[in-house]
Formats: C-alpha cells, sequence, structure tokens
C-alpha cells in the first residue's frame, strides 16, 4: 500500500475517531492557547483540506474517474458544493462567509472522501465502523457517568457561557437537568444517542443477542431520555416502529395491529389529560406550569420557523452562506433559523434545498437497497429520524452528527463487493 493511501486513511480515521470527543478537547485547548482557538476548532477542517488533494490524486492514479463520473450523485455533490461558492457572491463578510461554507459542506466533504477511501481500500472498512462503535461507547459511558458526577463538573476543562455551557436545565428548572456528554449540546446529544440505539437495535434483530450491542443500546436509550431532547424522543419511537415493523410486520396478526393503535391512542389520551403534571408539562411540552424561563422554548421553535419560512417565500435564490445559523452571529446579523431545510433554502435558495433533498433521498435509497447489512438498515433508519429531527432543529450543523451518520453513509455506500445486498436481489442500475 502506497503511503498516500496509508497518510490519506489516517487523517479520515482520526476525523472520526476524535469527533465524538472533540467539542472538550477543543474548549480545553482553546482556554490553554486562547490566540489558536479558531484553528483548534477547525482542526477537522483542516484535516479534510489536507486529505482532498491526497484523494483526487488516489483516484488518478488507480484509474477509477470513470467510475465516479458516471455515479450521478457525484455530479449532484459537485453542484451542490459549486452551488455555495456561487452563493459567496452575497457576501456577508469574511468570518460569516467562511464558517458558512464550512458548516453547510464538510459533512458533505467527510462522506466523499470516506466513499473514495473505501472504493481504493476496503480493507478500513472494518476499521472506521469498529472506531465508531467505540466513538459511540465513550459518547454513551461518558453520558450515564454523568448521571453521577457534579452538574457542573465540565467547568473544569474550561466550559462556561461563553464557550459551551457546562450543563443544561429544561425551562430553566434545575429539577431537570439536560445532559450532553461529549457533545456541544443536549439537542445534539439526544439525535446522536437515539441514532446509537436504533443502529444497535438493527443489529440484535439481525445477527441476535450480542451483549455487548445490548448494553450500548440500552445505555443509549437511557441517554437519550436524560437529554430531554423532544424530537430525539420522536426519532427514536419512529426508529424502533420501522425497524420491528421492517423484521417482524409480517408476522402480526390483524388483531395485533389494532390492539397496539388502541395502546397508541389511549397513551395519547394520557398524556393529554396529564398535561398539566409536573413531569410530563417539563419533560414532554417544555412547559414549566409553575414559573421558568419567561420565553418558551415552543414559542421560539415557531417564530423561528415562521420568520424562516416568510425569508425563504421572499427571497427563493437565497441570501447568500453565512446569512443564518451560528455563522450569522459573525456578520453581526444574528439569524436563528430552527430548521435545517428553511436554513439550506435561506442561505443558498430553493435550488439548494432540490440538490440537497436530492443527494440526501439517494443515499437514503441506497442504504435501504443494502438493507441485508443491519449496519445499513440502521443507518438508513438513523437517517430518517435525522430528518425529522431536522424540521425543528437545524441537525447537520452540529459536527459530530453530521459527520458521523454522513461518514458512516459513505462507508456502507462504496461499493457493491461487501455481501450487503439482499438475498435474490437483482443488481441495479446506479440511481
Amino acid at each position: 500500500m502506497s503511503r498516500i493511501m496509508t497518510i490519506y486513511a489516517g487523517l479520515l480515521i482520526v476525523i472520526l475517531a476524535l469527533i465524538v470527543v472533540h467539542a472538550p478537547l477543543q474548549v480545553f485547548f482553546g482556554s490553554l492557547a486562547p490566540d489558536y482557538a479558531l484553528y483548534i476548532k477547525a482542526w477537522k477542517e483542516i484535516l479534510m483540506l489536507v486529505a482532498l488533494p491526497l484523494g483526487l490524486l488516489l483516484v488518478t492514479r488507480a484509474g477509477r474517474w470513470d467510475e465516479l463520473v458516471r455515479d450521478r450523485l457525484v455530479w449532484l455533490v459537485s453542484a451542490y458544493a459549486l452551488l455555495h461558492v456561487l452563493a459567496l457572491l452575497q457576501w456577508q463578510g469574511l468570518e460569516a462567509s467562511l464558517a458558512g461554507l464550512v458548516i453547510d459542506l464538510r459533512y458533505v466533504l467527510y462522506f466523499a472522501l470516506v466513499y473514495i477511501l473505501i472504493v481504493l481500500a476496503p480493507q478500513y472498512r472494518r476499521v472506521l465502523l469498529r472506531i465508531a462503535v467505540i466513538g459511540a461507547g465513550v459518547v454513551v459511558g461518558f453520558g450515564l457517568l454523568q448521571l453521577a458526577l457534579p452538574r457542573d463538573f465540565l467547568a473544569v476543562l474550561g466550559y462556561s457561557d461563553s464557550t459551551i455551557r457546562p450543563y443544561n436545565t429544561i425551562d430553566r428548572n434545575d429539577d431537570f437537568i439536560r445532559y450532553q456528554s461529549t457533545l456541544r449540546g443536549p439537542n445534539p446529544y439526544g439525535a446522536y444517542v437515539a441514532s446509537v440505539a436504533v443502529i444497535a437495535l438493527a443489529w440484535l434483530t439481525a445477527r441476535g443477542r450480542d451483549w455487548r450491542v445490548m448494553v450500548l443500546g440500552a445505555g443509549a436509550v437511557v441517554a437519550t431520555y436524560f437529554s430531554h431532547a423532544r424530537s430525539a424522543f420522536v426519532a427514536l419511537a419512529f426508529g424502533v416502529m420501522l425497524i420491528l415493523t421492517y423484521r417482524y410486520g409480517r408476522r402480526i396478526k390483524p388483531w395485533l395491529w389494532v390492539s397496539l393503535a388502541s395502546l397508541a391512542i389511549v397513551g395519547a389520551g394520557g398524556l393529554f389529560l396529564l398535561r398539566d403534571s409536573y413531569l410530563v408539562s417539563n419533560v414532554l411540552l417544555h412547559e414549566d406550569p409553575v414559573g421558568g424561563s419567561p420565553v418558551s422554548s415552543n414559542d421560539e421553535h415557531w417564530r423561528s420557523l415562521t420568520e424562516g419560512t416568510a425569508a425563504v417565500l421572499q427571497d427563493p435564490l437565497g441570501d447568500g452562506v453565512g446569512s443564518s445559523g451560528s455563522a450569522s452571529i459573525l456578520s453581526g446579523q444574528t439569524n436563528i433559523i430552527e430548521n435545517q431545510y428553511l436554513m439550506i433554502a435561506h442561505e443558498v435558495g430553493w435550488l439548494g434545498l432540490v440538490l440537497f433533498a436530492s443527494i440526501f433521498v439517494i443515499v437514503l435509497w441506497r442504504l435501504w437497497q443494502r438493507r441485508a447489512d443491519p449496519w445499513a438498515l440502521g443507518v438508513f433508519v438513523a437517517g430518517i429520524g435525522l430528518a425529522l429531527i431536522g424540521i425543528i432543529l437545524p441537525v447537520w450543523a452540529d459536527d459530530t452528527v453530521s459527520i458521523v451518520w454522513w461518514g458512516l453513509a459513505g462507508i456502507l455506500l462504496a461499493g457493491d463487493n461487501h455481501g450487503t445486498r439482499p438475498r435474490n436481489q437483482k443488481t441495479t442500475r446506479t440511481t
């Protein structure tokens, strides 16, 4: 194996290994060297930029350009990246524009880089998947450990209101701490661990009992609850339902479906009747009936959705990269849109949203075609859950969630020689 391939693979392995713990490392080293905080924060993007020319060189040496050029997904990804470059003409300032470009494209770039690696060197597939499992164990394990640690434990690493809060609460109620493990906040943490739980379930229903996967999955479910991220609750519940229906749907008798539907209705009615109870009002509704924050998070979500929709309808071409999300803070014109799809459309217009949706749908479809592999089924269902979360949160803006999911997708989609197609499935033309 060439030295270039070894370096290239090493860069991508380092990104996947450290992305799950980079938030505390970034805060800690940033507090030690504040003059270099920006470079410390951008470590993964710097490694990707180093890996990009190496990957292109490796493809050229292997003579695999014809194969990539025939793939319409490559064209869509390239068009999406080009559109972002053109959107820079609506300049938001150097810092905001660059930050927006990084946030919007880093996970797509990592997807492409990992895809190239596995196509050229499929032996790295198992290595990367194993690293992803270890990373999930670290996140879930530390998240559960936080239940026993002082709530402000992360302050010893430099966490604060000016970096990342050491802990969050529901509606400023200290009775309900929202844990975040090694991620940037409870919402991305909830999205991540809900995805881990779904992938673990896909593995268990396909391969049988494995106590390590069972422990990881059970821990991820507990971690999802203590993130108190309602969107993660929905993603987890929907993911479990999809996997169980896929695996066992044909075995379930009609009367059992009716019973399950009846239980769901009764449960929904019970929650409605208990909507003013202390637990339901805080954990599920995020509405403290006896006090709390003067501004409801539900009202903030609704305001963001309505204002974001109005802005997108008013300007179908978009307002430029860096005009929304955390990048917009750097321009002095903060515009937080709590919807992944409106955020994309706000920056690169309706065309950008169509391109992203096309890329995402094709990736999901190809994962579904490989559903005989429990990894592919789990990542497929987790992707649908994350898509649901994107309705009320810019889920792909979080680097850990986006890089891990898109990285796994790139690993699983690279090549058809891993025994991942369902039995008796005919080979189909590339989507």
